[in-house]
């Protein structure tokens, strides 16, 4: 038996998190450790408890989820942080990524659908569906545009060749598995090749390594 994932739920309504953890909780596999009504104290719980994954509403009084995100991963950088939101907004989702979460999710989705995120980023995974991939490399790109960059290929020659074609599925919004099952390896091994990846480029999640290989053109034409 292995522990239960320690997670901590900051959102400034109560009735949200009083059914958030009932529904994330009725598994033995997850344990919900603390509650935070705002980004301030989100932090403070955080640093308290060392939880291994935070579900964390984007918009809070006093301090954002976003900014809480960005503090968290400078204090406690082991912590994985789920960004959980009403909206669907691009800005929302790309500022969530440049703030380091692991994770982005809507509100509206089955509970079920929120404890396999938390166990799938608990695991090294990203959480982010096809759809909101793609609504993330497109805001990624128009703002590259809108502020005439050039994407270019530096900094690209320290990943192997492997790495390299990990790093375009995983912009691209594939799970370690379906990257296993297309490049013929082990899902362990994919796992080895992400966290290579994120930590020869210094990033903090397969989003900002998503957010990476368009900035530097990684990305075949088409993909």
């Amino acid at each position: 038996m292995t522990d239960p994932i320690r997670v901590v739920i900051a959102d400034d309504h109560v009735l949200y998190r009083r059914g958030l953890q009932m529904v994330v909780s009725q598994d033995d596999d997850i344990d919900i450790v603390g509650e935070a009504g705002d980004g301030k104290e989100a932090v403070d719980r955080v640093v308290e408890l060392l939880p291994d994954v935070v579900l964390m509403d984007v918009r809070m009084p006093h301090t954002s989820g976003i900014e809480a995100c960005k503090t968290l991963k400078a204090l406690v950088p082991s912590t994985k942080i789920i960004m959980l939101t009403m909206s669907d907004e691009e800005s929302d989702l790309y500022e969530a990524v440049k703030a380091g979460a692991n994770g982005y999710l809507l509100k509206d989705v089955p509970g079920e659908e929120i404890a396999a995120g938390v166990r799938a980023v608990h695991h090294g995974d990203s959480l982010i569906s096809p759809s909101m991939a793609s609504k993330l490399l497109a805001e990624f790109a128009q703002m590259s545009r809108r502020q005439g960059e050039r994407p270019s290929a530096v900094g690209a020659p320290r990943l192997t060749d492997r790495e390299l074609e990990v790093l375009r599925l995983v912009a691209r919004g594939l799970a370690n598995k379906e990257i296993a099952h297309q490049l013929f390896i082990s899902e362990n091994t994919v796992k080895n090749h992400v966290r290579n990846i994120l930590e020869k480029l210094q990033l903090h999640s397969r989003m900002e390594a998503a957010m990476y290989a368009v900035r530097e053109n990684l990305l075949e034409p088409g993909e």
